[in-house]
């Protein structure tokens, strides 16, 4: 069998969902700050985002609108006021990345290092609270 050429995209099997009280401030940062790219972003009648699917690679971010009665009490960290989860990224050049989110004006909550297992990463906080860590460890195969 020949092997499928690295161009191919691959489809995400596993990806994030996120809430954000101004999804359409949320796309455009998360795309100027975070390298994220459109995929797909869903409007209601009056023009407001209902649902985006950002893409890194062939990976995929799903995000929309928080809600006050979301069944799965899913929401914004300005909501929450507070955080129950977080968004982990592999990237090759994590120093270039970091260097964006930073000129972007990403909070930048650990600066860029090496950590004892071998990676260099760092940790941000997007314009909501979210907090993502960036790094090049790709797990273990």
């Amino acid at each position: 069998m020949t092997p499928m050429p690295d161009t191919v995209r691959r489809s995400p099997k596993f990806f994030p969902l996120l809430r954000y009280e101004d999804p359409a401030a949320a796309v455009d940062w998360l795309c100027a700050a975070f390298g994220l790219t459109r995929h797909f972003v869903a409007k209601d009648e009056r023009g407001r985002v209902v649902h985006a699917q950002l893409r890194l690679g062939d990976d995929l971010l799903m995000l929309g609108p928080d809600n006050p009665v979301d069944r799965y009490g899913m929401h914004s960290p300005l909501v929450l006021n507070g955080l129950n989860q977080g968004v982990c990224v592999a990237l090759s050049d994590v120093d270039a990345h970091c260097a964006q989110a930073r000129a972007a004006g990403a909070e930048i909550l650990t600066d860029l290092h090496d950590t004892g297992y071998g990676a260099r990463e760092y940790v941000a906080r997007d314009l909501e609270g979210h907090v993502w860590t960036f790094g090049n460890y790709w797990g273990e195969p």
